[in-house]
C-alpha cells in the first residue's frame, strides 16, 4: 500500500517496529468456545436476555466451520443467534452456515488457482454479465468498483480481448 500511495510510509515504519500476526480464525479453532462464550454473554446482557446454555453440537459446529469473515462473521452470527434465541440455550442457526453463500471462486479438482487466474476468471464473468460493456454506469468497470482504464489494462495484461470472440458463442 506504501508503494502504491495508498497508505504514508512514516506511518507504516512507526508500526513496522514490532509487526504483529494475527492468524485467521479458521487457524484457531481452539479460540472458538472462548469467542462464542464471550459473545453470548455479551450480546444476551444487551438484549437483556438470559442464555445459560450451549449445546455441544453447537460448539461443535461453529468450531468445524472456516469462518472466511474471521472474527467478525462469527460476532454477527453470534448475535443474530442470540437475537433468535427464546429460552435459555443458544437457539444458533446451523443451517446458514451449512447453505453459506457459495464460493466466488470456481470449482477446482486438487487443482491449485493462481491469483491472476481468479482474477481472469473474475473480470471474465462480469464482463458476461455487463454485455461486454467495460465502462459507464452499469458497464464492468462500475460493477468491480475500478476504473475503466484499470479494467483495460488488467484486461490487456491477462490477455482478455476487449470483445468476445463469438457473440453467438456466449448464449
Amino acid at each position: 500500500m506504501v508503494a502504491d500511495g495508498r497508505f504514508r510510509s512514516d506511518l507504516f515504519y512507526r508500526f513496522n517496529v514490532f509487526p504483529i500476526t494475527v492468524p485467521p480464525l479458521r487457524e484457531r479453532t481452539e479460540d472458538i468456545p472462548l469467542l462464542l462464550r464471550y459473545f453470548v454473554s455479551k450480546y444476551a446482557r444487551r438484549m437483556k436476555k438470559r442464555i445459560e446454555r450451549i449445546a455441544g453440537d453447537t460448539i461443535t459446529a461453529l468450531s468445524e466451520y472456516s469462518w472466511p469473515g474471521n472474527v467478525r462473521e462469527l460476532q454477527n452470527f453470534i448475535e443474530r443467534a442470540v437475537i433468535l434465541t427464546p429460552g435459555e440455550e443458544l437457539n444458533a442457526p446451523l443451517s446458514e452456515l451449512r447453505a453459506s453463500m457459495p464460493s466466488p471462486f470456481p470449482a477446482t479438482s486438487n487443482v491449485q488457482l493462481s491469483l491472476r487466474e481468479i482474477e481472469k476468471g473474475r473480470i471474465l464473468d462480469v464482463l458476461r454479465q455487463a454485455g461486454w460493456v467495460v465502462g459507464g454506469p452499469s458497464g464492468a468497470a462500475a460493477r468491480l468498483g475500478i476504473k475503466r482504464t484499470t479494467l483495460l489494462y488488467r484486461m490487456e495484461k491477462l490477455g482478455i480481448p476487449r470483445q468476445p470472440l463469438s457473440v453467438e458463442s456466449e448464449n
